[in-house]
């Protein structure tokens, strides 16, 4: 029998010189689209959202313009962190207030009242409405060619938190 030889050849040694992703892994990038933004999660949103919403349990706290979204007093802002927004609602029966486009994630919780979120097309028609019940939160999303208004559809005055990131 034939013997056989085992040919060995040599490995050059591999360069990671020619792989930017690898080569720059953990850099800053110098393009500002790529980076880092911390958006805070839909738990730590609705966390926030009863955190002001059990701060804003006090009637004395509550806002004194009716129909305008207007900052939380700082007692209900408290546990937003970050890049959180924390607004306030308060609403007359039979009254109601657009709910501004959200230009990210945003929670609505009711503290008071009765409300339903109503979403309307572009044409006008209501496409949905969903009512806010008390002690669950309502986590918004964004729609093109959607308008979305507040309505106190209750007999008391309705108020409502919003968080938004």
């Amino acid at each position: 029998m034939p013997q056989q030889t085992l040919s060995t050849t040599a490995v050059a040694p591999v360069s990671l010189e020619g792989i930017g992703d690898v080569v720059d892994a953990g850099r800053r990038s110098g393009y500002a689209h790529l980076s880092e933004r911390h958006q805070p999660t839909v738990g730590r949103l609705v966390s926030a959202a009863r955190g002001a919403a059990a701060a804003l349990g006090r009637p004395t706290l509550w806002p004194a313009r009716r129909g305008h979204w207007q900052l939380a007093p700082r007692s209900a802002r408290r546990l937003a962190s970050g890049r959180m927004r924390v607004t306030t609602v308060a609403l007359e029966p039979n009254s109601f207030v657009p709910d501004p486009a959200p230009q990210g994630m945003e929670v609505l919780y009711l503290v008071s009242g009765r409300a339903h979120l109503i979403a309307s097309g572009p044409d006008g028609q209501m496409r949905s409405a969903s009512e806010l019940a008390a002690g669950r939160v309502r986590v918004v999303g964004t729609a093109e060619d959607r308008d979305q208004y507040l309505v106190n559809t209750g007999d008391a005055v309705a108020v409502v938190v919003r968080v938004s990131a």
